[in-house]
C-alpha cells in the first residue's frame, strides 16, 4: 500500500490507461460472445422454423384441397369454395405474418448483459474518480 502513495502522477494515469484499456477489451470480448451465442440460438430457431414450413406445406395444401372439396359437397361451385378457402388461409397467414415480425424486433438481439455490465463500468469509473 506504501508503494501506491509514493507513485508519480505520470505512473497512475498510465495505470489508468492501461486498466481501462483492458476493462474496454473485456467488454468488447464480452459483448461479441453474448451476440456470438444470441445468434446461433436465432439460427437454430430459423433452422427448425424452416425445416417445419417444408414438411407442413405439402399436408396444408392436401387438408386445404379437402376442406375446398367439402364446401362444393355443401352445394358451392368449385371456384367459389376455392376462393373461400384461400381467402381465410390468407388471412390466417397474415397474422402469423404479423407476430413472426413482432418478436424478430432489434431489441431481441442486445446483448443486455454487456449493456448492463458497461453501465455499472461507468457508475463504478464515476465513483473512482470522485
Amino acid at each position: 500500500m506504501s508503494a501506491d502513495l509514493n507513485r508519480s502522477v505520470p505512473d497512475l494515469i498510465a495505470d489508468l490507461l492501461q486498466q481501462t484499456s483492458n476493462l474496454v477489451r473485456k467488454e468488447v470480448q464480452l459483448a461479441r460472445a453474448e451476440m456470438n451465442e444470441k445468434l446461433t440460438t436465432m439460427g437454430a430457431a430459423a433452422a427448425s422454423i424452416g425445416v417445419a414450413a417444408a414438411l407442413l406445406m405439402a399436408a396444408l395444401v392436401i387438408i386445404l384441397q379437402g376442406i375446398a372439396a367439402l364446401l362444393v359437397t355443401f352445394g358451392l361451385t368449385t371456384w367459389v369454395s376455392s376462393l373461400i378457402v384461400g381467402v381465410v388461409v390468407a388471412v390466417i397467414a397474415y397474422a402469423l405474418l404479423r407476430v413472426g415480425m413482432n418478436r424478430m424486433k432489434a431489441a431481441s438481439l442486445t446483448p443486455e448483459r454487456t449493456v448492463n455490465q458497461v453501465s455499472r463500468d461507468a457508475s463504478m469509473a464515476k465513483e473512482a474518480v470522485r
